[in-house]
């Protein structure tokens, strides 16, 4: 069976973020590709044929639904280590990314004023720009833990973990909008211009 393999990400130092913090964080990744690849592995042992596969329903289902949280753990933290590569970078104003944003919100200040504010969402969760294909229209979303309202076909373009343990350990719980504003300051946006550029 193939295996979803772990990433390695060239961060380099950064504002208010620590790099033990970074390292506890990039530990976690690894966990969510391990428990992918195992989960796939357990899906296997426990179906291989009809009659088990039938035997063990319950499991596998309670699997699979584990698999959604753990593959999509996966993948949202490869978006969010990018986007920390290379050190910080503005976004171009004359690049397509910064034009499509000021289509859809008028300016980029105004849109990024927005999806600061759903980075503030209570709980756990990610804030997520997206390119909607289907419309070629940009879409900001709140994420439920790693999830929960992923908005189908929709191509993430930035995204943002508000986990605890994202900040928690450089901010303290009552320094998450120092957080927010510190992952702008070191955010490369050439990360997200490449999403961009790969979701049209």
């Amino acid at each position: 069976m193939k295996k979803f393999e772990e990433k390695k990400f060239n961060i380099p130092e950064l504002i208010g973020m620590s790099a033990s913090n970074i390292e506890e964080h990039l530990k976690l990744y690894s966990g969510y590709v391990k428990h992918s690849n195992l989960i796939l592995e357990k899906i296997a042992e426990l179906s291989n044929d009809a009659a088990t596969a039938e035997a063990n329903t319950y499991q596998i289902g309670e699997l699979q639904r584990r698999f959604g949280f753990e593959f999509d753990g996966m993948r949202n933290h490869e978006f969010y280590f990018a986007h920390l590569e290379g050190g910080a970078k503005d976004i171009d104003v004359n690049g397509n990314l910064a034009k499509a944003i000021a289509e859809e919100w008028g300016s980029f200040d105004a849109w990024l004023a927005r999806f600061k504010a759903i980075a503030m969402t209570r709980g756990i969760g990610w804030a997520v720009l997206y390119l909607d294909p289907t419309t070629g229209r940009l879409v900001n979303a709140w994420i439920d833990e790693q999830h929960l309202g992923h908005l189908t076909a929709a191509k993430p373009i930035l995204m943002l973990d508000m986990w605890e343990h994202s900040f928690v350990a450089d901010y303290k719980p009552s320094g998450k909008k120092k957080y927010v504003e510190d992952f702008f300051t070191n955010l490369n946006w050439d990360s997200a211009e490449q999403n961009f550029a790969n979701a049209r």
